[in-house]
């Protein structure tokens, strides 16, 4: 197949990229940085400067849309909300056009999305028939997914990636993580007590695979384990991995002063599970966090 990907000098797109050519799959990617790009893919990859040139995608097989500015890294000033969404939207919905536009359009579409899609639901079970909160983050993802539905037809499908916190060996939210438990001043935090979905590397990327490849599959999928813990879990077990105290509880008043708004993304949290995903057939390799950890770090 072509595949056009977007977002793929990130984290999980690098990694997708040498699974797609190991597959005998061609690579197209989209990319701002052309130089920085080619560096970092090498040279088997196909490299689009922008999507402004194009009037359609006929010829691509399949897209693959992960480009978004990270949602974390910055305090969430109303200019920042504005970069954030823009950074998903106006890609998702230039892919869209492009798609519709197409007299042979790709036959698959797979965009990302976030668990936020959901916002801060506390203990209650979440699969993909809830509907999500009304914060910021769920109206980030639900414009992001819309968007992208656009381009849902009996000819192309669309498959949206509600993803949660992605575990690597390196990059990735992890590597922000271990730093304070490798200083021994690692814990729980706020209350310790909110949900915190998670996917190893792995299986998210066998999962984007097995929508890639399974014509019949459509519609939203949480990209998480099975088995969510609570952040007091993946503090503790996450010491234990880097043979670390995790005793050291970042109070909430505290996370709020140092990321005002956006600490909604580490006090809150939600108990999701990955219904549409193991209904479809597929099985997770990396079920248990303490040993998905071990793996990582």
């Amino acid at each position: 197949m072509h595949i056009l990907l977007t977002g793929g000098t990130g984290l999980i797109g690098s990694h997708l990229i040498p699974r797609l050519l190991s597959r005998g799959d061609s690579v197209s990617v989209v990319t701002r940085d052309v130089v920085s790009a080619r560096q970092k893919l090498g040279e088997k990859v196909s490299l689009w400067s922008g999507l402004d040139q194009q009037r359609n995608l006929d010829g691509v097989d399949a897209v693959i849309n992960l480009a978004g500015e990270p949602i974390a890294d910055k305090r969430w000033t109303e200019q920042q909300k504005q970069h954030l969404c823009e950074s998903r939207w106006q890609m998702t919905e230039k892919l869209a056009t492009l798609i519709n536009a197409s007299t042979t359009p790709p036959k698959v579409f797979i965009s990302g999305s976030a668990t936020g899609f959901y916002g801060d639901t506390g203990d209650v079970v979440i699969t993909e028939d809830d509907p999500g909160h009304a914060e910021f983050t769920h109206k980030l993802c639900a414009h992001w997914e819309a968007l992208a539905m656009a381009a849902d037809s009996d000819r192309t499908r669309v498959c949206l990636l509600r993803t949660g916190v992605v575990l690597a060996k390196t990059g990735g939210a992890l590597s922000k993580m271990k730093l304070p438990f490798k200083l021994g001043i690692g814990g729980p935090l706020g209350s310790g007590q909110q949900y915190m979905p998670w996917i190893h590397l792995d299986d998210m990327l066998n999962a984007i695979l097995w929508l890639l490849d399974n014509p019949d599959l459509r519609g939203p999928f949480n990209m998480v384990s099975p088995y969510a813990v609570r952040n007091e879990q993946f503090a503790a077990m996450l010491g234990h991995a880097l043979h670390r105290p995790a005793f050291m509880r970042t109070p909430a008043s505290a996370i709020k002063l140092m990321m005002g708004e956006s600490a909604v993304l580490v006090l809150g949290g939600q108990h999701v599970l990955p219904k549409r995903l193991e209904a479809s057939g597929f099985s997770f390799r990396w079920y248990q966090l303490d040993e998905a950890l071990a793996d990582v770090v």
